[in-house]
């Protein structure tokens, strides 16, 4: 008989040539993936089959060693790939080679609006994820931007399930082209960090389908997601991590979803559960391997001994179990067992530029009044910088996404560089914040501490501020427990460390005042009519100053729009209104159903500080005469747009519908479209949108989704609130 060497996760192994129950189809790549299952499980045992559900240290779990099946290879993401940690502990692992770049926010790349920045991130962290020989990514998140208190929102990507849903796609196909699995996080409704092992949401079924889900829908069946991880908290009584509902009928048998579910660390609670709800691969349940008749913490998890022991004497099913290893095993095949996969790269100048890209894609201009921005260094020759955010690094804290860059350029720095000695810079703190310097083992190397009291340094930035031209206050959160992190969510929405005193002191004694908010949230300006200038920057990852300064220069014209709305305060947002968000309460009521962010702002007639979808840039554009027409089943809306301006930009034309004749109540109008349009100097350009009747539809709990005839408008515009064309249509 003869044999050839067939080389697998760096293994040679013996394999026939011939036609016979021992050929290993399962290693042969050029056979159909079900194929390849289906061969492998028929030859793993029943212990090797409890084995890969489960994890063997803090971020791999078990491959089959006997018949080639390597492990898998798990990192935090979404931002960057996490620096590598000890086998069984959270500490660093020490090693000098696992920097990385670190990418903007995920709140960024949504404020973006660009699906070809969604897919130049994915494809660049795809790389670095490959060359690391990570197998699963786990990120992006797409959970809803429900309440600005949400410590976690800063990695997610939005308040519109059509945005969240349209970003993540090309962001999830780009990763998985370099033989690396998504884990699309956290599915779902984990709106909030407070309480988030115990809370149960308790949502009705159309705010389900309509606002929460759709995005991981988009995930699953437009982006292919191959993997999936639970949420913490609870959903009808059950964990998400091992929820019958979410996982098993509506990802799986409505979806169709045929990739693995992973629990996020330690979700998984409920053995029972665990078996038959939904769960596909267990990690990091919180067990010591001591307080059990288990001698291995990893053999204590639910989907290990426990697991094998109901197999063995029959009270679990084999048909379940058989399932979850198809699951694990695909991800198995697609990744780690994928010899076609590229190298990757890591920390490359491409990465670097694609990282500075993105950012500057995603900065938010909010206000620009006496076109204060951009900076003219020829009538500007003493510039003061204030805020601790200006010199403090944010790719470091923040909890799971916390990143070890090579590199990360502070917008102070970022602003000397590209000014040079063309202008005076000169730096006051103004105010001490998080005085953090290192986290998970992370040395930022920058001593924040400071010895004024907040009189004196108020007393030090005012005095400065008399001198200068024009003052660049950077402020907004950090990462610190309590702002933007995770596992606990923000007091409030105000900014913290008296940083609304410092403003208002500044712009007593100088009128040039330009706020940068550094955040991944909503944050109130009692202030904002005493400042000209206001930009939301995000947490931009290593090419922080870089992006920030191209933007304030005019190197980069902004092009950013919201991806959620900045409501004037706290209780014009509708969890708050209807005081349905509690921070301590075993059950939280999303009494405002489908009415989130703009959705419940238009719904009350509330003005909001800055709309949904808002964004300025230092051009103009004119919008021409939106016109509608039938389109096979659907409609097409075309409009003419015209840069106005001096200078090229960008514009983020944004597609509304409104429901005129409906038997349910629906929102004034919700998003079903946009286009990043690109236009020279006077230029013009034809928009078209495509409105499918998917679009048209609302979910009815006693029906399903509903198409129903009768009028509809849609609304064409620049943000959710400055709407400057429509067209009506009749199904």
């Amino acid at each position: 008989m003869k044999h050839t060497l067939i080389a697998a996760a760096g293994l040679l192994l013996a394999v026939s040539c011939t036609n016979t129950p021992k050929t290993r189809i399962y290693l042969d790549e050029s056979q159909p993936l079900e194929v390849r299952v289906e061969d492998a499980l028929s030859r793993m045992t029943l212990e090797e089959k409890v084995g890969i559900l489960h994890a063997q240290s803090k971020f791999s779990s078990a491959g089959v060693p006997r018949l080639g099946i390597p492990e898998l290879w798990t990192t935090d993401g979404p931002h960057g790939i996490r620096p590598e940690v000890k086998w069984d502990e959270w500490d660093q692992a020490g090693w000098t080679n696992d920097s990385c770049t670190a990418y903007p926010a995920l709140t960024c790349l949504a404020a973006s609006w660009s699906e070809e920045m969604s897919a130049l991130y994915g494809k660049s962290i795809g790389e670095e994820a490959r060359y690391r020989e990570k197998d699963v990514l786990l990120g992006p998140g797409v959970n809803i931007y429900r309440t600005p208190l949400c410590g976690r929102n800063f990695e997610y990507m939005g308040e519109d399930p059509f945005l969240a849903g349209k970003m993540c796609v090309p962001y999830i196909q780009e990763v998985q082209k370099n033989g690396v699995a998504v884990c699309v996080k956290h599915y779902a409704l984990n709106n909030q960090e407070a309480n988030r092992h115990h809370y149960n949401a308790v949502v009705d079924d159309r705010a389900l389908y309509e606002i929460y889900l759709p995005a991981f829908k988009a995930a699953v069946q437009e982006g292919g997601a191959w993997s999936i991880m639970g949420a913490y908290n609870l959903f009808e009584g059950e964990h998400l991590c091992h929820n019958d509902r979410i996982l098993n009928k509506i990802l799986k048998e409505e979806w169709g979803f045929d990739g693995a579910v992973i629990s996020d660390w330690g979700g998984t609670h409920v053995t029972e559960e665990a078996i038959t709800n939904g769960l596909d691969l267990e990690m990091g349940t919180g067990t010591n391997g001591l307080d059990s008749k288990y001698g291995n913490s990893y053999d204590a998890y639910h989907l290990a001994m426990p697991y094998l022991e109901r197999l063995r004497d029959g009270r679990a099913s084999m048909d379940v179990l058989n399932d979850k290893v198809r699951r694990v095993l695909r991800l198995n095949f697609r990744t780690a067992m994928n010899s076609n996969k590229p190298y990757g790269s890591l920390n490359s100048p491409e990465h670097n530029e694609a990282a500075r890209k993105i950012a500057g894609e995603g900065i938010v201009l909010l206000k620009n009044e006496n076109n204060i921005l951009p900076l003219d260094l020829e009538k500007t020759s003493k510039i003061l910088v204030v805020g601790e955010n200006a010199i403090k690094k944010m790719t470091v804290g923040g909890g799971s996404s916390s990143l070890k860059a090579q590199n990360e350029c502070t917008p102070i720095v970022g602003l000397q560089e590209a000014i040079g000695d063309k202008a005076q810079i000169t730096y006051q703190r103004g105010y001490v914040g998080d005085l953090l310097r290192t986290y998970n083992s992370v040395d930022t190397g920058i001593d924040l501490t400071d010895p004024r009291t907040e009189e004196e340094l108020i007393a030090d930035a005012v005095a400065a501020a008399k001198e200068a031209d024009i003052v660049l206050f950077f402020g907004g959160l950090n990462k610190s427990k309590g702002q933007d992190a995770e596992g606990r969510d923000r007091a409030a929405m105000a900014l913290p460390y008296a940083q609304d005193k410092v403003i208002d002191a500044i712009t007593e004694v100088n009128k040039n005042v330009v706020v940068l908010i550094v955040s991944g949230n909503a944050v109130e300006m009692p202030w904002i009519d005493k400042v000209d200038g206001v930009v939301e920057t995000w947490f931009l990852g290593s090419q922080a100053g870089h992006a920030i300064a191209d933007v304030l220069l005019g190197k980069v014209n902004p092009s950013g729009k919201l991806p959620f709305t900045f409501p004037v305060k706290l209780e014009d947002n509708g969890a708050h209104a209807l005081n349905a968000y509690h921070k301590d309460s075993l059950s939280v009521e999303y009494k405002e159903g489908i009415y989130v962010g703009y959705r419940w702002a238009e719904k009350q007639n509330i003005k909001p500080l800055f709309a949904f979808g808002h964004g300025l840039s230092y051009t103009t554009f004119e919008y021409g005469e939106a016109k509608c027409s039938k389109s096979g089943s659907g409609y097409k809306v075309t409009l003419n747009v015209t840069n106005t301006g001096a200078r090229e930009g960008k514009e983020i034309v944004q597609l509304y519908i409104s429901d005129e004749e409906s038997s349910l109540e629906r929102p004034v109008k919700e998003l079903k479209g946009f286009k990043k349009v690109t236009l020279a100097a006077g230029e013009t350009k034809k928009v078209t949108f495509e409105i499918t009747e998917d679009m048209l539809k609302f979910y009815d709990p006693e029906k399903g989704w509903v198409l129903e005839k009768g009028k509809f408008t849609a609304h064409v515009g620049a943000a959710s609130d400055d709407i400057r064309t429509t067209v009506d249509f009749t199904k």
